[in-house]
């Protein structure tokens, strides 16, 4: 017993000796030392890839939208042309039928440690094509994991001689170690399917100093009120950041969530997380808004610094959600154009903003994993079941449902049924040419009147279908007539089918 304690003294005292010593040698760091940084070259390509090691290229694989995927050959390096120098980097979108790959799509991802770009503030190039045409997506930050900073200008009209481009960066300071420094997808859009080339030259990192009046946006339109119910949890997706340019025009990017800090007003009704994903937990009412380059006081839910949305998300939470009835129909006698029940079939869009005259905005929203297609202050909408997929830019072709008998929906008309009440359903069959108006288009309409529909509840509308052809299925349009109106409702469940 007695070796026993003695051990266990000496042990403690050797731990004390420890203890005192390591304090002691414990001292501030040395004016010699540095802490680790990253390279800060703004370069990305001039007359060649610029410090991007032997790796850096990786086009747009296979998903679940596109089987096929980008073309892996679309982007080169051009000798033969150039803005400056003595090479551009080329990328050839490809017909939209190409079997290699419908459309040109990738990413330029420093094979090594990232950058620091903290002290930058856009992304410029100069770019031209072989024709007037418009790319899809061109921006910066995505690396495929975890993608965390991505940036991206869309919809970039070029011509056919050599512009400027610049792409404002949301909050530099955010970038300490970036490794996505370039990212593209550009399908046939304006060609009707033929391929074309463009070229990118000079593309690089700049501190231009001229850009100005920032104003991070997440609604659309600019205060969004949404009537909604516990359970109901809605996806963000509008995003924006919207800059004065040096030309004095304003400019958009769609930055991703990990720029803004979100909160709620109310997180007894609503949370929302740091992809601004707003969960209702219960009723009442609280409002959404976003910041970027602050910091969140959780003591106070206020903002330290930074530049506050110029828009907010209201969220008015009426209860409980009721659902619709599951479909119960085999997979393989369906075309899902939207349901969790089935696989759905590709689809360019599920609401047209055509202009000019469409008033119908979206606010989609799930209840427990299940999607729900939300219109708001409709007039009329159109769901393309051929078109430019949205996420890849590459073509979807028209729907072949020529095995098919009828169509089934299922809508949900909150608060109140208008007295003038009047629906229609239009399917557009786009011909063997395969193209909108191009002459052998054919129509099926679908009249839903007020006897059909009830408020607050699930009803369900199915209909023949009658069209004589039926393999080239562009477009559902679904629109108020004989001046109905219907301002908001839910709609899941759309597809085609047979007994």
């Amino acid at each position: 017993m007695k070796n026993t304690k003695f051990n266990y003294f000496r042990k403690t005292i050797l731990l004390v000796l420890v203890l005192i010593t390591s304090i002691n040698c414990e001292r501030e760091m040395s004016d010699d030392a540095t802490i680790a940084t990253y390279p800060k070259t703004a370069e990305i390509f001039t007359d060649a890839p610029v410090g991007m090691g032997t790796n850096f290229y990786f086009p747009y694989g296979p998903d679940a939208n596109n089987p096929v995927g980008s073309k892996f050959s679309a982007w080169s390096v051009d000798s033969e042309v150039s803005y400056k120098g003595n090479a551009s980097m080329r990328f050839d979108v490809p017909n939209a039928n190409d079997p290699e790959g419908n459309y040109a799509g990738g990413i330029l991802r420093i094979d090594g440690a990232g950058r620091d770009l903290t002290g930058y503030d856009a992304l410029t190039f100069w770019a031209k094509a072989s024709e007037g045409v418009t790319v899809g997506e061109i921006g910066f930050g995505e690396d495929f994991y975890p993608n965390k900073y991505i940036t991206t200008m869309r919809n970039i009209s070029l011509g056919t001689t050599w512009v400027k481009y610049i792409i404002p960066i949301p909050d530099a300071s955010k970038l300490v170690q970036e490794r996505g420094v370039f990212r593209y997808s550009a399908g046939t859009q304006g060609t009707n399917g033929a391929g074309y080339t463009f070229w990118i030259d000079e593309l690089k990192f700049e501190k231009l100093g001229t850009i100005g009046q920032p104003r991070p946006s997440i609604a659309t339109p600019v205060t969004d009120i949404i009537d909604t119910f516990i359970g109901v949890t809605i996806p963000n997706k509008d995003l924006r950041v919207i800059f004065n340019m040096p030309s004095g025009q304003d400019q958009i990017v769609y930055p991703a969530p990990a720029y803004f800090i979100f909160k709620s007003s109310n997180p007894n009704t609503a949370t929302v997380d740091q992809n601004g994903k707003i969960t209702v937990v219960g009723t009442g009412t609280a409002v959404i808004t976003a910041n970027i380059g602050s910091v969140l006081d959780t003591t106070t839910n206020e903002y330290i610094g930074g530049i506050n949305s110029i828009d907010s998300i209201t969220i008015n939470s009426l209860g409980t959600f009721s659902l619709p009835p599951t479909p119960t129909r085999d997979q393989s006698n369906v075309l899902s154009i939207f349901s969790d029940s089935y696989t759905n079939v590709p689809v360019a869009y599920y609401n047209g903003f055509w202009f000019p005259g469409q008033s119908t905005t979206s606010a989609d929203f799930s209840v427990n994993d299940n999607n729900f297609l939300y219109y708001k202050t409709f007039n009329y909408v159109g769901i393309a079941t051929s078109g430019l997929n949205p996420a890849t830019g590459a073509f979807i072709p028209p729907l072949n449902a020529t095995n098919m008998t009828n169509i089934h929906f299922n809508m949900y008309i909150p608060n109140n049924v208008p007295p003038n009440f009047s629906f229609l359903i239009s399917i557009e069959d786009w011909g063997p040419n395969q193209i909108d108006n191009g002459g052998d288009d054919t129509r099926q309409q679908i009249f839903v009147t007020a006897s059909q529909v009830q408020a607050n509840s699930w009803v369900t509308i199915e209909a023949p279908l009658t069209l004589v052809n039926r393999n080239n299925i562009g477009l559902i349009i679904m629109e108020n007539i004989n001046g109905s109106s219907l301002s908001d409702f839910y709609m899941d469940n759309i597809y085609f089918y047979k007994p």
